[in-house]
C-alpha cells in the first residue's frame, strides 16, 4: 500500500530492513529502540495461535513478529497517538487481517472471553516514576518512566493473559533483574531464559532479555550466550546485522514453539545438557538497547534505531 495520506505533519516512514516491512515514526512523537528488535527475535513464537504484546508503542514489536509467525497478534497500547500510529503502519504493510492494535491501559486488560494467550511480548518502562528528572515530551515519558503502570502491573498483566505452559518474553535493565525475578514468581512466571546484551564486549550489560513459563517447574534456568552490539571500532556486529536484516530469526537457535501443552513443555525445560534439542518446539527471537542512529539519507524511508533512555549507545 502506497504510504500516500497515512502520515502526519512531523511523522517519517522508516525501513524495517525485513520483509519490505515499513514502520510510521515521529521523532517528535515516538522511535522505536534497539531492545524492541530484539526483544522480537528472542520471544518464543508459536507458528500459529494468539500472541499478545504489551507497551505496543508505534507496533514495531508486531510487525517483526508477523514476520516469524502466522499467529494473530493482540497489540495493546495506552496512548492513542502511539496507537493510531500502530493502526496505520499494519495497514501499510497489509497485516489487518493478522495484527490488532488495541488501546487500552494494561493495569485493567484481560484476555476477551477469557482465554488465555499463547505468548506474551512486552517492553515496558524501564525507570521508576521517581527515576530522575524528566525532560521528555509526554508520550516519550509516558514510554521511559513508569507513569502509566508499574513493573508490577506489567507481570500481573502478562501472568493473567498467557495460557499455562506459555511463555512470556520482557526486555528491561539488568539493575532491575531482582525486582523481576521477585515479581514474576509473586505471579506464577518461572524464569526461563536469560541473555544479557552489552554495547561492546568489555563493558558491563545494559540490557536483559528474560522469558518466563506460566506455571513452569522452578529451577532449571538457562543463561543464554551474551549479546554484543558493537565492534571495538564502533560497527555494529556481524550477529546484530544478521538480526536487524532478518538473516538470523531467533537469537537462541531454537525452532518454533508449539501452542502451550504445559507437561510437554516442563518436561523439555528438564533437560540439563544445555543443547538446543532440548529447547524443540520453542522459539526465541530477541532484541537489544544499544544502537547508534542509521537513518537513511536522500530517500523517503529511513531505518532509525535508538535506545530507548534517547541516547546512542
Amino acid at each position: 500500500m502506497n504510504a500516500t495520506g497515512l502520515l502526519l505533519p512531523g511523522e517519517q516512514l522508516h525501513d524495517l530492513l525485513v520483509q519490505g516491512l515499513k514502520i510510521i515514526q515521529s521523532p517528535d512523537v515516538f522511535c522505536f529502540s534497539l531492545d524492541a528488535v530484539l526483544l522480537a527475535r528472542f520471544a518464543s513464537v508459536p507458528p500459529r495461535g494468539r500472541v499478545l504484546d504489551l507497551c505496543a508503542g508505534n507496533g514495531v514489536v508486531p510487525l517483526l513478529l508477523a514476520t516469524r509467525t502466522k499467529a494473530r497478534i493482540d497489540a495493546v497500547e495506552l496512548q492513542p497517538r502511539l496507537a493510531d500510529m500502530a493502526r496505520r503502519s499494519v495497514k501499510l504493510n497489509g497485516l489487518d487481517e493478522q495484527i490488532r492494535v488495541l488501546e487500552a491501559d494494561l493495569r485493567t486488560f484481560a484476555p476477551v472471553g477469557g482465554i488465555g494467550y499463547d505468548a506474551v511480548t512486552v517492553n515496558p518502562p524501564y525507570q521508576p516514576a521517581d527515576g530522575g528528572e524528566r525532560k521528555e515530551n509526554p508520550h516519550q515519558a509516558l514510554a521511559r518512566y513508569e507513569i502509566g503502570c508499574t513493573l508490577e502491573d506489567v507481570v500481573a498483566v502478562c501472568a493473567r493473559s498467557v495460557k499455562p505452559g506459555g511463555r512470556v518474553a520482557m526486555v528491561h535493565r539488568p539493575a532491575r533483574l531482582a525486582e523481576i525475578f521477585a515479581a514474576m514468581h509473586r505471579h506464577r512466571l518461572e524464569p526461563k531464559k536469560l541473555r544479557f546484551v552489552h554495547p561492546k564486549r568489555e563493558a558491563e550489560a545494559n540490557m536483559v532479555l528474560i522469558e518466563a513459563m506460566r506455571d513452569g517447574r522452578p529451577g532449571g534456568i538457562r543463561l543464554l550466550p551474551p549479546l554484543i552490539a558493537h565492534e571495538e571500532d564502533g560497527r555494529y556486529t556481524d550477529e546484530l546485522m544478521d538480526i536487524f536484516y532478518g538473516r538470523k530469526s531467533a537469537l537462541n537457535g531454537t525452532e518454533p514453539m508449539e501452542p502451550p501443552d504445559p507437561a510437554a513443555a516442563e518436561a523439555a525445560d528438564a533437560e540439563t545438557d544445555g543443547d538446543a534439542a532440548g529447547d524443540a518446539g520453542r522459539a526465541s527471537a530477541g532484541r537489544g538497547e544499544a544502537g547508534n542512529d542509521r537513518s537513511g539519507e536522500g530517500g523517503g524511508t529511513k531505518r532509525s534505531v535508538r535506545r530507548k533512555d534517547g541516547e546512542d549507545a
